[in-house]
């Protein structure tokens, strides 16, 4: 019974340790009528169809630094590019492709160059930055990282890149263990 009961335990546990790395992932109609204060949208530009879509949700996206980044600083949203529906997001409404269009790119998403592409939109959905093809966990980090700490407004994006790991990564750590 005691044998039983420690196993239980450990499973919870990492049951509990897994579930903290997942990112808490809205619809876009949820985000329409969030109020996310100073936060920024992580905007996840999907279509079923796309391998390295489902390699970033199976690989980058379960990554704990990844996760924890994306839900304390941002409002992580995920939308099908090729939906059916019309959605209503920063003042405007988006129509699905028209039927008989050959391609299926939602209005949302037009303007995109491929999939997966994200997009970093301010608080109040003016578009920010884009982000087009897979990112591996490290190369997401440093991203969301630049945009979530404001230094976007402080450096160029390669000088950024360059130095992460040695200016910005262990105080980046510090930050995120401190709260």
């Amino acid at each position: 019974m005691k044998h039983a009961l420690i196993t239980a335990l450990v499973f919870l546990g990492l049951g509990l340790a897994s579930a903290q790395a997942q990112v808490q992932w809205s619809t876009i109609q949820q985000a329409a009528k969030t109020d996310i204060g100073s936060r920024l949208y992580f905007v996840d530009f999907y279509t079923d169809w796309c391998g390295y879509c489902k390699k970033m949700d199976r690989d980058t996206f379960n990554n704990s630094l990844v996760s924890q980044i994306l839900n304390r600083y941002y409002y992580p949203v995920k939308f099908n590019a090729e939906t059916t529906e019309t959605v209503a997001w920063a003042g405007r409404t988006y129509a699905p492709a028209p039927r008989n269009s050959k391609g299926r790119t939602h209005e949302l998403a037009r303007g995109l160059r491929g999939y997966p592409s994200f997009v970093i939109y301010q608080p109040d959905g003016t578009p920010l930055y884009i982000i087009s093809g897979y990112k591996s966990a490290d190369e997401l980090i440093v991203i969301l990282w630049y945009f979530a700490s404001g230094d976007y407004r402080k450096q160029p994006f390669d000088k950024y890149r360059r130095n992460f790991k040695h200016d910005t990564y262990p105080s980046m750590i510090k930050q995120l263990k401190s709260k």
